[in-house]
């Protein structure tokens, strides 16, 4: 059973990093959001990433949500691109369970 799941996980890891090779080669600014999104949560205290959370957002990165919106495909390579490090920063910090 365990055989399995890691075989599974290590099928999605290598899609991801595939995927996310040709999203770099392919949406090169968005790979730059991406990394100082990624920054952010890693040199963030628990306590900031709380209080940064109930604050309005800068017009900058209202701009960047509004151009995620209209590009699925770029959408798609951001989240993949960003999800794991700020999942695991939000579960260290338990701000998801």
């Amino acid at each position: 059973m365990r055989k399995g799941i890691f075989l599974l996980l290590a099928i999605f890891a290598g899609t991801f990093w595939v995927s996310g090779t040709y999203a770099q080669q392919q949406f090169p600014m968005m790979d730059k959001i991406a990394d100082r999104v990624i920054q952010k949560y890693q040199q963030s205290s628990c306590q900031q990433l709380r209080a940064e959370g109930a604050q309005p957002k800068p017009p900058e990165m209202q701009r960047a949500v509004q151009l995620l919106r209209e590009d699925p495909q770029m959408r798609r390579a951001f989240i993949n691109r960003i999800a794991a490090p700020i999942a695991n920063k939000m579960f260290e910090c338990g701000m998801i369970p």
